[in-house]
């Protein structure tokens, strides 16, 4: 195995998209070690070996231990990492962007400063979310109520669907087991889409604080993004995994979200939302290009020295 002093930097022309990595990993009760590009995970029964740049986020439960090197080749694969408790899931940290380029973030932060950009990408949001409406001139307020209505009506038709009882949603912060199985399911089936929409948002270069519905907290972008598909994706299989019963109700959820996830394509689906919302379709991640502002609005090539004096 090379020492980290002799590799060379990876390129995101070098890196796997986004959108064609797992979903996520889950390791515990191992030791996460690197071997030349590849993570490693030890445990009694022996060594498996992980490509990192397959990896989207890995999600490191209850007795594991990480090494320096396996944290750096996740970094520079930008692969998020994710560390796990046994009552839910908590994110900590993530690899830098696939990208090096600043478009979408600067896409983003523009449509979120001005309040009538911010607004549009919130009803458009909506209309992913709930397509046989139009959200076309409804306030912000508007928009909260009839979104909650939806998901009010998403819990009863999948009640229906499974026969799981619903008794409404009930929730505690960092008490996981404060609920019933249903509401525990729909708890970590949440937790989940939360670190999955962070991890492709930091993998594109966006920033997970500047969101368009949420707003006060640094995942609220997260936050935003994860919401697109929880009436379609997260809520169905957390009822899903209620009505197979109350056991290891957190993991069973997780799986099964996670094959939900592979069978859907999720993480394409997901980049091209973002990139569609932001209005940047071109899939840019070529080699690092930095510029220099100029006035109105233009850029100038940097590297260069724009004295109009001669000489230094």
């Amino acid at each position: 195995m090379s020492t980290v002093s002799q590799r060379t930097a990876l390129t995101p022309r070098h890196l796997t998209r986004t959108a064609e990595r797992l979903s996520f990993v889950y390791l515990e009760r191992c030791v996460v070690h690197r071997d030349a590009n590849a993570i490693t995970a030890e445990d009694a029964d022996g060594v498996r070996h992980i490509p990192s740049a397959t990896i989207g986020t890995l999600l490191l439960g209850p007795g594991t231990r990480v090494t320096h090197q396996a944290m750096s080749v996740l970094g520079e694969t930008g692969a998020a990492a994710v560390w796990v408790g046994e009552r839910g899931v908590r994110y900590y940290a993530s690899g830098r962007a696939l990208t090096r380029s600043s478009a979408l973030v600067e896409a983003q932060a523009t449509a979120w400063a001005n309040q009538r950009t911010r607004l549009a990408v919130a009803r458009a949001m909506y209309r992913l979310r709930f397509p046989d409406e139009d959200p076309a001139g409804l306030t912000r307020q508007e928009l909260l109520g009839r979104e909650g209505r939806r998901v009010k009506d998403c819990y009863r038709a999948q009640s229906a669907r499974t026969g799981v009882p619903w008794h409404g949603r009930h929730y505690t912060p960092g008490d996981f087991a404060d609920g019933d199985t249903v509401n525990q399911a729909i708890t970590a089936a949440a937790q989940c889409m939360y670190g999955i929409a962070h991890a492709v948002i930091t993998s594109l270069g966006c920033s997970p604080a500047l969101g368009f519905i949420h707003s006060g907290h640094e995942l609220s972008f997260a936050l935003d993004v994860a919401d697109l598909y929880k009436t379609e994706i997260g809520i169905p299989v957390a009822f899903d995994a209620a009505a197979e019963g109350p056991e290891d109700i957190g993991s069973r959820t997780r799986r099964a979200l996670r094959d939900r996830i592979t069978e859907l394509g999720l993480l394409d689906r997901c980049v091209d939302d973002i990139r569609n919302l932001l209005g940047v379709t071109s899939d840019d991640r070529g080699e690092d290009v930095v510029l220099l502002q100029s006035d109105r609005g233009t850029a100038v090539a940097s590297g260069l020295n724009y004295d109009e004096e001669p000489g230094w």
